[in-house]
């Protein structure tokens, strides 16, 4: 987007690395050789959400249980109090030191996550039954794959790092002997990861949280965990968090996410990092419907973690109510549902010098294997579908360069100038946020576009495709088909999921055209071989 942010989010990241270990072979296989083995199954079907390939994984069902929240490479926005992370795992018992024993009784603090009074947190309070799985999709060890009960106290807490007697052993050079620790905080009923004192340090979504001075080898504090959180150990081992209840319904077609803060040149430092991207499925309180979204953040990442945090909750709490839902599904239309948690959204949102982009796609199933697809987006972060070869497009580009947004404008009375292309120094004309531009110049809009409402029945063959204006702005929408088409081809006989492959590969395209932006994309593949009847409507 276009406001700089400033630097010092990521100094941390820019900090130098230090091998503990200089003679520690560099070109280990992806073999585990700690207390946890790779899981069979896990991550390797169709129905796989991740951000990586995965390798080695034998698969011995071609269904994958998911559900909750999917955040992705996002900075946390500290003074707002919101925290995205997840993360889970421990087999061995072993005896804890005194500094280990004081994290494992750690008490319950409060967090202010801003939501609308009458919404309901994500995370099923009361239920201390939750499972976490640990996916390395990074790094030397990369492909290996673990899971562990909240309930089995005998493998909690779960340490990670490069010696025994860690319980994920990491063949990493970069990551320390005892890098992090994870576990199951019974106060709160969440997951909970802290930095050990570690040499080359710890991110969560790509924010810091070892402590400030690493030499000290003091530890950090307890981070809160999250579904889809992304930890980093130095810099090149990445883990992937799934955290799941044990009532959950299958996604009912292929999910893909990827996302790369990328650079302004090719090695150069990464760009801070302001894309959101989410879904969660199903949302709580409805077995049959879903919600896939994109926040580009402008000026910071605050505005972005906010509006992906509150538009699925509110979206959620309207579609509780069973005479809205009912109504929904009757008419086959959501419009009203939409348009409302856009506005009841940007009313909970209080940033004033930041902002984002919002495309949410709501896709509900009427329990016939047939889908029902609908979009709403205020910003450019788009979403095309391509249905039995038609192509469809999903947003409306809300750049002060596109038509539309200067008709909106020029309707207003207050009409843009020939060659004028920003307003207050933003090229975009409607987003979340931004309040105090806002009460400036009333030309500012949160009202967002909705689309048609798409069917996609039981014989059709299709996909949808979401991404931030970091990849359309080197991709185009026909290409972008084209490309999905070849891979769809190449993958359609691979036992791994080939919608998160697409979703990769796309990134690496927009990575090779060199695109200056933070990228983020979503693919939903809806072909008929993929299909599951496992949400039923409840009106």
């Amino acid at each position: 987007m276009l406001l700089q942010r400033a630097n010092d989010d990521v100094d941390d990241i820019e900090r130098p690395l230090v091998s503990e270990d200089l003679n520690f072979a560099q070109n280990q296989s992806n073999e585990f050789v700690g207390a946890c083995l790779p899981t069979e199954g896990h991550f390797s079907s169709p129905r796989t959400h991740g951000v990586g390939y995965k390798q080695g994984l034998p698969s011995t069902s071609p269904q994958l249980t998911q559900s909750g929240s999917f955040v992705l490479d996002v900075i946390p926005d500290t003074s707002e109090d919101i925290f995205v992370g997840q993360t889970l795992k421990r087999p061995l018992v072993i005896e804890h030191t005194a500094e280990e024993q004081k994290y494992v009784i750690k008490e319950d603090l409060s967090y202010d996550l801003r939501f609308p009074p009458d919404s309901q947190s994500f995370i099923p309070k009361g239920n201390a039954e939750s499972s976490l799985t640990l996916e390395i999709i990074s790094g030397p060890s990369r492909g290996l794959c673990c899971s562990v009960q909240s309930t089995n106290a005998s493998r909690l807490p779960l340490t990670l790092g490069r010696i025994a007697p860690s319980d994920l052993l990491l063949q990493d050079s970069e990551v320390s002997g005892k890098h992090a620790l994870i576990n199951w905080n019974l106060n709160k009923l969440k997951w909970e990861v802290v930095d050990m004192g570690s040499l080359n340090g710890t991110l969560l979504n790509s924010k810091a949280i070892h402590h400030t001075d690493s030499w000290s080898r003091h530890w950090g504090h307890p981070m809160e965990l999250a579904n889809g959180d992304i930890i980093t150990l130095g810099t090149s081992t990445k883990v992937f968090v799934r955290i799941s209840s044990q009532t959950e319904c299958l996604i009912p077609f292929g999910v893909g996410l990827a996302s790369d803060p990328m650079a302004v040149r090719r090695g150069g430092k990464k760009l801070p990092m302001e894309d959101v991207c989410y879904y969660h499925w199903p949302l709580p309180g409805t077995n049959q419907f879903g919600l896939f979204g994109i926040c580009d953040g402008h000026g910071g990442s605050g505005a972005a973690i906010s509006a992906s945090k509150i538009l699925p909750e509110t979206v959620a709490s309207i579609l509780s109510d069973s005479l809205r839902r009912e109504r929904v599904l009757s008419r086959s239309d959501a419009s009203d549902v939409l348009r409302e948690a856009f506005l009841q959204t940007e009313a909970c949102m209080n940033h004033y010098y930041e902002g984002c982009t919002a495309t949410a796609l709501l896709v509900w199933a009427d329990g016939h294997e047939n889908f029902f697809v609908q979009c709403a987006n205020v910003g450019d972060s788009a979403c095309i579908m391509n249905i039995d070869g038609e192509q469809i497009k999903m947003t409306e580009d809300h750049r002060i360069t596109s038509y539309s947004e200067r008709l909106r404008i020029q309707e207003i009375g207050e009409p843009l100038k020939d060659g004028e292309t920003r307003l207050c120094g933003l090229n975009l004309g409607r987003m979340l946020g931004d309040k105090f531009l806002k009460q400036q110049d009333a030309r500012f809009s949160s009202e967002p576009y909705i689309s048609q409402v798409v069917c996609i029945h039981q014989a059709t063959k299709g996909f949808a495709l979401l991404a931030s204006d970091g990849f359309w702005d080197v991709v185009n929408f026909k290409k972008a088909i084209q490309l999905v088409e070849q891979m769809s081809e190449k993958y359609s006989t691979s036992r791994e999921n080939p919608a998160e492959k697409i979703a990769n590969l796309l990134l690496s395209e927009a990575r090779t055209q060199r695109t200056k932006d933070n990228t983020s994309i979503i693919f939903l593949d809806f072909d008929t071989i993929n299909r599951i009847s496992s949400c039923k409507t409840q009106p």
